[in-house]
C-alpha cells in the first residue's frame, strides 16, 4: 500500500512497485483523483495497472485506514503536507503529519503489515543547530525548537521521532524503516509535482531575478522510490533510517549553470550572478515561499549517503542528471514559458 496516490513522490514509488511485480493499493482523498493518478502513471510508462487499486483514506481521520492495509505486506507511508509557503498555524501541518503517521502505523500493526517505510525528510535530520560543518549523517537530528526551524522542518521532524517512538513502544512485530530525502527532483509525470521542482521552474522561465545563496542536497524521484522498495525488502533496512541525496550538495547559481550548460537555449532565461541577501529579505515580505529559504541563505551542508549506498546497495543519479531530467519534463507538459 502506498498513501497519498496522487502525489510526485508516491506516484514514481507505485510505477516502481508495479514494475517490480507487486500489487498496489493506494488510498487517495477523493474518488475524483483516480483518474489524474493513472495518467500521471501512464505518463510514467507505469507497467502492470492491472495490479493497482485504489482506496479512500485521510490523513486527518481515521475512517478508511484499516481497509487501505487489509492484506497488504508492506506499507510506503508517502503522503505528508507541503506547502509552498508558511501556514498560518503551524498545527496545520505539525498535526496531520504526526497524526498521520500514527494512525497508517497503528493500522498497519493491526493488520499485521510486515514493515513500514515512511518517507521523512532532511528536514528532520539536521537543522535547527546553528552554523555548523557537522555532516548530516543519520545519527543527526533535527532540533524542533532551535534556531530557523519553520513549520515544515518541524513537522517531519516531530512525525518521524513519533513513528519510532512508536514502534518502541507499541509496534509489536511490526518493522519501520524512513527514508529521508533532501530536494526532490527528476522526471515530472503532470502538473502535480513537488513543491522542490518550482526552483527549477522559476529558474528556466527567468522569474528569479538572481541565485539565492542557497546549498542544499538532490536527488531523483526515481531514485527515491528506488531507495523506497530496498528500504521495503532489504534485511540490513529493519529500524534504520537512510539519507537519500547524490552528493555534492548544490548551490542555486550551481543548479542555473548546470541547466544553461546541458539544455542550451531552452536555459537561456536562467540566471547566473548570485543575489545579495538582502534582496531575498525584500521579496521575502511579499513570497511566502522565499521567506520559508531566509535562515538557509549562505549555509553550506555537507550530506553524505554513504549508509544507503554501502549497506543497501543503492546507486542514486548524478545531481546533474536529476535535475536536467526535471527540466526536460518540465518543458515536455508546457509548465515552461517558450523561448
Amino acid at each position: 500500500m502506498v498513501t497519498g496516490g496522487s502525489g510526485f513522490v508516491a506516484a514514481h514509488c507505485i510505477i516502481h512497485c508495479l514494475s517490480s511485480g507487486y500489487r498496489v493499493r493506494t488510498t487517495v482523498r477523493s474518488t475524483k483523483r483516480e483518474d489524474d493518478v493513472r495518467e500521471m502513471l501512464k505518463a510514467g510508462e507505469a507497467t502492470n495497472l492491472d495490479r493497482l487499486t485504489f482506496t479512500m483514506a485521510d490523513l486527518t481521520k481515521d475512517e478508511g485506514w484499516k481497509e487501505a492495509v487489509e492484506g497488504c505486506t508492506y506499507v510506503l507511508h508517502v503522503a505528508s503536507p507541503f506547502p509552498p509557503g508558511a501556514p498560518k498555524d503551524e498545527n496545520d501541518l505539525i498535526i496531520p503529519a504526526r497524526e498521520g503517521t500514527l494512525r497508517v502505523l497503528r493500522a498497519a500493526r493491526d493488520a499485521g503489515v510486515k514493515r513500514v517505510v515512511l518517507t521523512s525528510s532532511l528536514a528532520a535530520v539536521g537543522y535547527g543547530h546553528g552554523d555548523t560543518d557537522k555532516p548530516w549523517t543519520e545519527e543527526l537530528w533535527t532540533d524542533p525548537n532551535g534556531p530557523g526551524v519553520n513549520p515544515y522542518i518541524r513537522s517531519k521532524t516531530l512525525a518521524e521521532r513519533a513513528a519510532w517512538d512508536f514502534i518502541e513502544k507499541e509496534g509489536g512485530s511490526l518493522e519501520l524503516s524512513v527514508v529521508n530525502p533532501g530536494g526532490i527532483y527528476g522526471p515530472v509525470l503532470g502538473p502535480d509535482y513537488a513543491t522542490s521542482i518550482q526552483l527549477v521552474e522559476r529558474l528556466l522561465n527567468g522569474s528569479l531575478p538572481g541565485c539565492p545563496q542557497l546549498n542544499f542536497g538532490v536527488v531523483d524521484v526515481r531514485d527515491v522510490a528506488d531507495l523506497h522498495l530496498l528500504a521495503m525488502t532489504h534485511p540490513k533496512a529493519k529500524g534504520e533510517r537512510f539519507v537519500c541525496v547524490s552528493p555534492p550538495s548544490m548551490t542555486v547559481q550551481e543548479m542555473s549553470l548546470a541547466l544553461r550548460e546541458r539544455l542550451g537555449d531552452a536555459a537561456k532565461r536562467s540566471p547566473t550572478r548570485v543575489l545579495p541577501n538582502f534582496v531575498l529579505r525584500v521579496i521575502a515580505f511579499f513570497d511566502p515561499a522565499v521567506a520559508l529559504i531566509i535562515p538557509e541563505l549562505g549555509r553550506y551542508k555537507v550530506i553524505p549517503n554513504d549508509k544507503a549506498k554501502n549497506l543497501l546497495g543503492w546507486q542514486p543519479r548524478s545531481n546533474i542528471d536529476a535535475l536536467v531530467a526535471t527540466a526536460e519534463s518540465l518543458i515536455k507538459f508546457g509548465l515552461v514559458k517558450k523561448t
